[in-house]
């Protein structure tokens, strides 16, 4: 939800309107513009907003009590979203304009409405209209208070004074976050500082106060395709993304994270930074993957000086080369009248600490049907079939035996008479395996963040808090006797962050 414009107007008895305060928002009038096309009403100048207001609110004419614009009957009324007639009687409108009134003062706001301006939505289906309402219901709260009396003069004035500070917070950039402080007081997150010496940036909203902390978060995933062929080429590749949450005071506070690798690890390359880094080295921005790596590409450390926006961000990301997949695998399928023989080996490499936070190995049958009796053991672990009957589910758990070697071997008969789900790629033989695993405090390239390495130029001293994980994604192990394995690799496109991952690790540092 979003306000194209906001304003407050003052009416004394007898005089026009004036209006006291107003704000408007380029880009979310940029949104409405594209979204209307054609139908796109523009707001019309502030010298005209209060006299629209008054007609319409019937305060102005009172000698007149039937205006055209206004009450004729052709004419819907949809309380408590009126609309403007920018261009007289027969023109175009603006709407929903919201408003809320107490004494002379107007707080009017109109709201984006993201639909066809034609045919109207009904204002029930309008999430904007109720948040501009609650919007316009702070702000009153703000300026008047809650005892039903507007304040003295001057103090309104002030009110009206700390108004762009206050919407700086709770509607910045034109999306409302929060609702005012009642009773006009001024938060201390907008409050000026004494000495003024830094200016508010637009695009942040307020800062923080309270208890500081820093959290960095440092994730890698890594993505597989084993054949167990010598005719085509196992793939893997790994790629990372640090999210920071900086909760310190200041204005503009500063904080440099350092990124470390190992003595024998590989440079990062393919490194994407967020706008908010003041200053970076050149080197770190040159290493690309799709280049032949020369060694002599730099390995660190890597630096990443920048001021911090309130909210949890990506500081950065990279991909790595790594010599190995954590987990290798083979997979044989042989096929014997009614159901298939299975032999399942994963091996742990050894360079991976033996600790997961989970491990799970999935094997989905396709273009048969549902399974009947399953008569496979595991070496460690346990094995479950879904109640779907076309998925065995293989439960490593934690660790993996001091081996770091595990098998399942078995036969799985498929003496059911529905038919499971198809895919038109995993036919006759070619099916895989997809692995499900997270390990705490490891990446693969070695990449980590020291918690003595992060700097925060602040006056209060923060807590740091920093963590690393390692993280499958798209990790298949093909059936080695199968024909087709390769079109999937072929046609899969590398996977970037979803949002969902994303929301997971803001959760987790929030709970920090």
């Amino acid at each position: 939800m979003s306000i194209r414009a906001l304003w407050v107007v003052s009416h004394e008895k007898g005089e026009s309107g004036k209006a006291r305060f107003s704000r408007r928002y380029p880009t979310v009038e940029f949104r409405a513009k594209s979204l209307a096309g054609a139908q796109y009403v523009a707001i019309p100048e502030d010298r005209v907003i209060p006299q629209l207001l008054l007609t319409e609110l019937g305060l102005v004419d009172a000698d007149k009590p039937y205006v055209d614009i206004r009450d004729d009957c052709a004419r819907q009324q949809r309380s408590p979203a009126v609309e403007l007639r920018v261009e007289g009687p027969g023109g175009r409108t603006l709407w929903p304009v919201l408003t809320v009134t107490q004494g002379v003062l107007i707080l009017a706001c109109l709201p984006l409405v993201e639909a066809p301006p034609e045919p109207r939505p009904p204002l029930p289906s309008l999430a904007s209209v109720s948040q501009g309402l609650a919007l316009l219901s702070g702000l009153q709260d703000f300026l008047c208070g809650t005892g039903g009396k507007l304040p003295e003069p001057d103090v309104l004035a002030s009110r009206l004074a700390a108004l762009p500070s206050m919407l700086l917070q709770v509607c910045p950039l034109g999306r409302p976050l929060d609702t005012p402080s009642p009773a006009g007081s001024v938060p201390a997150s907008v409050a000026p500082s004494p000495g003024g010496a830094q200016k508010q940036p637009a695009w942040k909203p307020g800062v923080h106060r309270g208890r500081a902390v820093v959290s960095v978060a440092l994730t890698e995933k890594v993505r597989s395709m084993q054949y167990g062929k010598s005719s085509r080429q196992d793939l893997w590749d790994v790629y990372g993304m640090v999210m920071c949450k900086c909760e310190v005071e200041g204005v503009l506070p500063n904080v440099t994270v350092t990124l470390t690798l190992p003595a024998n690890g590989s440079p990062l390359q393919d490194i994407l930074v967020h706008p908010c880094v003041t200053s970076l080295d050149a080197s770190i921005l040159t290493a690309c993957s799709a280049e032949e790596s020369d060694g002599s590409a730099f390995s660190g450390p890597y630096k990443f000086p920048f001021s911090p926006p309130l909210e949890l961000f990506r500081l950065c990301s990279y991909t790595s080369q790594v010599p190995v997949p954590p987990i290798l695998g083979s997979y044989q399928l042989k096929a014997e009248e009614n159901h298939l023989k299975v032999n399942v080996v994963l091996k742990l490499h050894e360079s991976v600490k033996n600790t997961f936070e989970y491990c799970e190995a999935h094997l989905p049958f396709f273009n048969r049907n549902l399974m009947g009796s399953v008569e496979v053991k595991v070496s460690s672990g346990q094995l479950e079939v879904s109640k779907e009957k076309n998925l065995l589910v293989w439960v490593i758990g934690q660790k993996f035996p001091k081996s770091r070697e595990v098998t399942l071997e078995g036969a799985v008969h498929f003496s059911g008479t529905v038919a499971g789900p198809t895919d038109p790629l995993c036919t006759e033989l070619t099916a895989y395996i997809k692995l499900y695993f997270r390990v705490p405090d490891l990446t693969l390239s070695g990449c980590c963040v020291d918690q003595h390495s992060v700097q925060v130029y602040s006056s209060a001293k923060p807590r740091i808090v920093t963590t690393r994980e390692l993280v499958s994604s798209e990790y298949y192990i093909w059936n080695s006797t199968g024909l087709h394995a390769h079109q999937y690799a072929d046609n899969n496109q590398k996977p970037a962050y979803s949002n969902i991952q994303e929301k997971k690790i803001r959760s987790k540092m929030q709970e920090n």
